[in-house]
């Protein structure tokens, strides 16, 4: 039996995710997440292009897929991942790790409706798992004192409508860029496009009167946690994941870099000597049970 290398790369991925969750809550709460997450992208976008300039993979798409795959970027990690950040920030790493689970179905429906792809009894089971999964998750609060990570700052319902957002957002994006990607464009090319037109119209937002303000007396441990996010969630987590594509179904290294709900839980208990709930448990098993019902349909 051959060692399932590809398959530990998967859930190599799905921790460096659940990792960046928990580094990014302080963070966040100490930049906002506009700024965090402007902040970010122009770290990722410089690792990208370290990475395809010295892999020598600098083939870009012309016009018409620099376009679309700009608008991918601003839809799903602008919009998307500010959100996501936001709902981090009001609801802690544990909830809003499973909201964001739900861009899944929301991909999955999505390609149902507007791309005419078939979504039969196995995937809309998983699609009702994942939410039921995902409500759990929510409901399951700690015990009285909880730790600040496991805190609702801001209304539990706001959190949770930034949260839907943010995970409409990336399944939207993932959407409008999956003919390009499904072309065959190297995907660090592809995340390289998208993640600079996020961080170019970050930048011009920043610039404008609308824009959030920049936050003062910023702490360094601040600044230095949303470089690591951007480190382990980007540059090991992404690269784990693209390892694992080589060697396993599409289906199964989804399903296993989708874990994250679950993977946060034991780190949320390290993390802060607060043990989840059973309801927390039963919630992230139940969402990915759904999940890899969608993705292995």
């Amino acid at each position: 039996m051959a060692f399932p290398i590809h398959e530990l790369a998967a859930l190599g991925t799905a921790t460096c995710w659940a990792t960046t969750g928990i580094l990014a809550s302080d963070a966040i709460r100490a930049l906002g997440a506009f700024h965090f997450n402007l902040l970010r992208q122009m770290l990722v976008t410089l690792i990208l292009a370290v990475v395809v300039l010295a892999s020598g993979t600098l083939a870009l798409p012309g016009w018409e897929g620099l376009v679309v795959l700009a608008i991918s970027g601003v839809v799903g990690i602008l919009l998307g991942d500010t959100l996501n950040f936001a709902a981090v920030g009001r609801l802690g790493p544990r909830r809003a790790g499973a909201i964001f689970a739900l861009n899944a179905p929301m991909a999955a429906i999505l390609g149902w409706v507007i791309l005419g792809e078939r979504l039969g009894l196995q995937a809309w089971a998983g699609v009702a798992a994942t939410v039921a999964g995902v409500g759990l998750a929510i409901l399951g609060r700690p015990p009285s004192g909880a730790h600040r990570l496991e805190a609702v700052r801001g209304g539990l319902w706001l959190g949770v409508l930034c949260g839907l957002g943010a995970a409409f957002g990336q399944a939207a994006g993932t959407l409008i860029a999956r003919p390009w990607m499904a072309g065959g464009l190297d995907p660090y090319v592809g995340s390289l496009v998208r993640v600079g037109a996020s961080g170019v119209a970050m930048g011009l937002i920043a610039a404008l009167p609308v824009a959030p303000p920049r936050p003062r007396d910023v702490p360094r441990s601040a600044l230095v946690l949303t470089a690591l996010t951007a480190l382990i969630g980007l540059l090991l987590g992404m690269t784990l994941f693209l390892f694992a594509l080589q060697g396993s179904q599409t289906g199964i290294i989804a399903t296993l870099s989708a874990t994250s709900p679950v993977i946060i839980l034991p780190l949320m208990w390290l993390r802060t000597g607060q043990r989840p709930t059973p309801a927390s448990w039963a919630g992230a098993a139940l969402a990915v049970a759904g999940l890899a019902l969608i993705f292995t349909r």
